[in-house]
C-alpha cells in the first residue's frame, strides 16, 4: 500500500496511483492503475472571518488538479452567512461553469422566506444535483419541521442533501459568531420517514457514540474531512454499511492533501474499497440525482 512519501510525490505531479500489494509485489498493471478521484467537500469564494490560500477559485481547482481530483462538488462560503441565497447560487453556478471539474451545490436556508423558491431555482434554474445546509449557522434543528419538508421536496426531485456538521472548531470562531456542532440526534428519525432520501453529513468526526445509530438509518452518507488518524477512514469503512463513506477534504478550509493521506497512510483499504471511497460511492449518488 501507498506511504506518505509516495502520496506527496504523486500528489505534486500527476495523481494518486492505486497499489494493490506490497512493493516487492507489485506488477506493471497495478502501478498504472489510476483513480479518478471525486472530492464530495469543497467551497468557493472566501470565508468570513479570515482569507485562504486556496481562496482563488482557480487556484483551488489547480490544486485539485495536481492531486488527481477529477470531479468536486462545491459549495459556497457565502451561502454561510449571506441572507440573499437566490444570489449566492446564481454566482456558484456561473463560477462553476468556468470549471469542468466542479458541480455546484446550491444554498439553501429555511428560516428565510420563499425558501422553496431558492430550492426550486437550484433544481429548475441551475439544474444542481444536491444542496448543501448550514442549520447551526442558519439557526435551525433536525427536527425542524421545516428540515423535513426540505427533504422532502429534494428528494421527490432526485437531488441529494448535504449537511454541514461544523464549518470550523469551535475554538477558533469568531466570539460574536458562535455555531456549535449540529445535532445529528434527530437525523435519523427523519431519514426513516422520509423514503428514498439520500443525506451526506459533511465535517463530521466519526469516533462520535452517535455514529452506530446514523449508519444504522437508511441513506446516510459520510465525508472523511474529519476523519482524524491514521486508521480513522478504515474505521469508519467498516463500522458503516456498503458504499457509504465519501471522499472529501473540505478545500480550501483544510489543506486538501492531508485528506488523502489520511485515506490511503494506514494501508488498510484494498484496491476495492480504496476505489469506493474516493470514487464509486459518490458517482453512485450523483447518478441517483440524474446529472
Amino acid at each position: 500500500m501507498i506511504n506518505r512519501r509516495e502520496l506527496l510525490n504523486i500528489a505534486a505531479t500527476a495523481g494518486v496511483a492505486s497499489v494493490l500489494a506490497a512493493d516487492s509485489a507489485r506488477t506493471a498493471e497495478q502501478e498504472s492503475t489510476v483513480i479518478e478521484i471525486v472530492d464530495t467537500n469543497v467551497s468557493l469564494f472566501q470565508w468570513p472571518f479570515r482569507r485562504l490560500p486556496l481562496d482563488d477559485t482557480t487556484a483551488l481547482v489547480k490544486k485539485l488538479r495536481s492531486l488527481g481530483i477529477a470531479e468536486a462538488w462545491a459549495g459556497s462560503f457565502d451561502g454561510v452567512l449571506h441572507r440573499d441565497v437566490a444570489g449566492v447560487n446564481q454566482r456558484l453556478a456561473v463560477e462553476c461553469k468556468r470549471y469542468p471539474e466542479l458541480i455546484p451545490i446550491g444554498s439553501i436556508n429555511p428560516e428565510l422566506p420563499d425558501w422553496e423558491e431558492d430550492l426550486r431555482r437550484c433544481i429548475e434554474t441551475h439544474d444542481m444535483p444536491g444542496i448543501r445546509l448550514h442549520p447551526n449557522y442558519h439557526g435551525y434543528t433536525l427536527d425542524d419541521s421545516r428540515f423535513a419538508r426540505l427533504l422532502k421536496l429534494a428528494t421527490a426531485k432526485g437531488r441529494f442533501v448535504q449537511i454541514a456538521a461544523t464549518m470550523e472548531d469551535v475554538r477558533t470562531q469568531h466570539p460574536l459568531v458562535r455555531a456549535a456542532d449540529v445535532d445529528l440526534k434527530p437525523l435519523p428519525d427523519v431519514m426513516t420517514r422520509v423514503r428514498g432520501a439520500n443525506v451526506q453529513i459533511l465535517n463530521y468526526r466519526p469516533s462520535s457514540p452517535l455514529l452506530e445509530k446514523l449508519a444504522k438509518a437508511p441513506g446516510i452518507h459520510f465525508g472523511t474531512a474529519r476523519a482524524d488518524g491514521s486508521d480513522a477512514v478504515p474505521k469508519l469503512v467498516e463500522r458503516v454499511p456498503n458504499g457509504r463513506v465519501m471522499f472529501g477534504t473540505h478545500a480550501p478550509f483544510l489543506i486538501p492533501e492531508a485528506a488523502l493521506i489520511r485515506v490511503h497512510e494506514s494501508g488498510q483499504l484494498d484496491e476495492p474499497a480504496l476505489r469506493s471511497v474516493l470514487s464509486t460511492n459518490a458517482r453512485q449518488v450523483l447518478a441517483k440525482a440524474g446529472t
